[in-house]
């Protein structure tokens, strides 16, 4: 497999830009405005409203009346009877950039137990449920408390601060939570079909919502200024027809396409890691990961199916298009083919979602990463090895430059909720407080200066 050779930056200089004397006096008073305890009844109401991808309605009109209730001009856009974003304006006295502040509202789980149980364990655990609570420790637990609805507490912690200080922007700062933004497809005969994979952004950020630059909060504790997208494949292992149980294994012509997806499993996991190797640059190693294997019928196991199809995710570098994946998958099944010859093998890419990145040297990259230093007191190194898809591809491709600001791990973790999906459940409220900081900066760094200041024709 061919290795990528583009370089791509892994750390950049942080340039200084010195916050006026005003503006560091409305970045204090906004500080002291700014609220934990507030952020936490906020996500405690937030989390326990579902909002399962596709389903996102009830969540975005609710975000919609809290953004109304701070004094911003906010309203719902509905994209469905089922789904739709919210979006809130703080609007400045005029001359300065419109900046975006974007998290997405969906959850990765329906809470219907045919469609995560068993996938998700042997039973739903607190932080699956959205059902907000504070633990001991001060934690806001259930579902999507820290990914997606965190991000959104550390946004509206930033806004509340900012129009309870009233700090005086001459650029607007829009606010937009959208939902399908999960990587994921609706459920079989859901009446939203098409939610997932940047629906939600895309559609606001088509219908008359822009920016000039803005920031998206994901976790991870350090400005990012790219994200890899995705590929999904389908491998069908096929060619015959169905088999019974009562036939011996050794005639020739029965094929069980169950044990032959085995045999190509552990094929597929090794190709992923060469392309893994090969794709790096930047900030993003891109993984994957064979996720489904289906085949056969639950009420019919006397029966082997003549097909079996596994189905799986492959990200994509920034730096590489979706296309290019599918060649080098192509290549992948064609050499695995080769070493069974007597497997009959066909695929299809059945999803696509290109990665995209800004420019590091860009103002809003910038920015965040002197709000970044600013709350820590030492200098920004960026994280690399990164492979989550997030929406900021989408909001990047759609032309608004972007930055990524997350948060660190949550503190008072258990080790069973941080396995595979890394506390998504657990909205650790000082950790969420530090992006609301690096926000704020950014925002009153930004917008109380002139478009011509920040790099944008006047």
């Amino acid at each position: 497999m061919t290795a990528i050779h583009e370089s791509a930056p892994t750390d950049v200089a942080v340039k200084a830009t010195p916050l006026s004397t005003e503006q560091q006096e409305w970045l204090a008073r906004a500080y002291a405005a700014l609220d934990e305890e507030r952020m936490r009844r906020f996500g405690v109401d937030i989390v326990s409203i579902h909002s399962p991808t596709g389903f996102e309605r009830e969540a975005s009109q609710w975000m919609a009346e809290q953004m109304r209730a701070l004094g911003m001009d906010a309203f719902y856009q509905p994209l469905d009877e089922n789904t739709g974003n919210a979006v809130g304006y703080y609007r400045g006295s005029g001359g300065g950039p419109q900046m975006l502040l974007y998290a997405p509202i969906d959850t990765h789980l329906d809470i219907v137990d045919e469609y995560d149980l068993p996938w998700i364990g042997p039973a739903y655990r607190a932080d699956m449920l959205p059902k907000g609570y504070v633990d001991a420790h001060g934690n806001v637990i259930g579902l999507g408390a820290n990914n997606p609805k965190g991000m959104i507490m550390a946004i509206w912690g930033a806004l509340d601060a900012i129009t309870r200080a009233g700090v005086p922007l001459k650029g607007n700062v829009v606010a937009g939570f959208a939902g399908g933004g999960m990587p994921v497809k609706a459920p079989p005969n859901s009446p939203t079909a098409n939610a997932g994979l940047g629906s939600g952004v895309s559609y606001m950020l088509n219908r008359g919502v822009g920016a000039d630059f803005g920031i998206i909060s994901k976790p991870g504790y350090a400005v990012a200024w790219e994200e890899v997208g995705l590929c999904w494949f389908k491998v069908t292992i096929g060619g015959g027809y169905i088999g019974y149980a009562g036939r011996p294994h050794d005639v020739p012509e029965h094929k069980n396409t169950i044990l032959e997806a085995a045999r190509i499993v552990p094929e597929l996991e090794a190709w992923l890691l060469g392309f893994s190797k090969a794709n790096t640059s930047g900030l993003c190693t891109p993984w994957g990961a064979v996720s489904t294997i289906r085949g056969g019928w639950p009420h019919k196991p006397s029966f082997q199916p003549a097909a079996t199809e596994i189905l799986m995710d492959v990200r994509v570098n920034p730096r590489v298009s979706t296309a290019d994946v599918e060649a080098q998958f192509a290549a992948g099944i064609a050499a695995i083919q080769a070493r069974h010859p007597d497997i009959q093998l066909s695929w299809e890419m059945v999803g696509s979602y290109p990665g995209a990145s800004t420019d590091p040297e860009h103002w809003v990259v910038q920015s965040a990463m002197r709000g970044w230093e600013h709350v820590e007191g030492q200098p920004h190194h960026a994280r690399t090895g990164t492979s989550g898809q997030t929406d900021a591809s989408a909001i990047r491709n759609l032309g608004i430059p972007l930055a990524r600001v997350g948060q660190p791990q949550p503190e008072h973790l258990p080790q069973e909720w941080a396995l595979g999906l890394g506390g998504m459940g657990v909205g650790h409220i000082p950790h969420l407080a530090k992006v609301a900081k690096i926000i704020i900066y950014a925002v009153i760094d930004s917008c109380m200066r002139t478009r011509a200041e920040v790099g944008l024709a006047e």
